[in-house]
């Protein structure tokens, strides 16, 4: 899922001690609306409906500050042992307080309450999750229906995107090899490509 967030949104930038972070209510669909439309404008996410952020608000996960929502980033589940950060946004002016580092470690901390063995995301600069402990995988090697959303992507038959991982549970992780995904898929449309341990720059 392409993100707009850039390198600076990880800044080590003087602490914002009013920045909320919080997950996302019904109240906050229009301004994350705004938020992800604005950028997909420009051509750099893809645009979202009212009622798909109605069917996926329970994913989502906002930042704020003095009432005014500044980020959002949504974890998707794929697996009983992975899940895709995505949707990861944030306001322009707000890209030096470290708003998107705060979504992104909620977001791995909610991975973890639900027991996940790993959080992967699409970006098109992996020194943004190389900074919040991603390694970058092959993009090919992720579950197959992570790909969903790319048909509608004007990308998608020359997509640049880097695919990044980051593995919660590194036990569980390398008992998963080489069938991470564990139970048995039941059908071609759920079948599941093995992630490899991803390597290190």
């Amino acid at each position: 899922m392409i993100s707009s967030v850039r390198a600076d949104a990880f800044a080590d930038a003087p602490a914002v001690s009013d920045l909320v972070v919080r997950k996302a209510a019904m109240r906050d669909i229009r301004p994350i609306l705004e938020l992800i439309n604005g950028y997909a404008a420009k051509g750099i996410m893809l645009p979202r409906t009212e009622f798909e952020m109605s069917e996926a608000i329970r994913d989502f996960t906002v930042v704020t500050l003095g009432g005014r929502l500044l980020g959002c980033g949504a974890l998707h589940f794929y697996s009983p042992t992975i899940a895709e950060i995505r949707s990861l946004a944030v306001h322009e002016e707000a890209k030096t307080h470290g708003v998107g580092r705060r979504l992104v470690e909620a977001l791995c901390i909610e991975a973890e309450v639900y027991e996940l063995d790993a959080v992967f995301a699409f970006t098109y600069v992996f020194e943004f999750f190389n900074k919040v402990g991603f390694s970058v995988v092959e993009r090919g090697m992720l579950p197959l229906k992570a790909w969903k959303d790319c048909v509608r992507c004007p990308k998608f038959q020359a997509c640049d995107e880097i695919a990044v991982l980051r593995i919660l549970r590194p036990a569980h992780w390398e008992q998963a090899q080489p069938q991470p995904w564990g139970v048995a898929m039941t059908s071609p449309a759920d079948e599941l490509i093995q992630v490899p341990t991803p390597r290190h720059s």
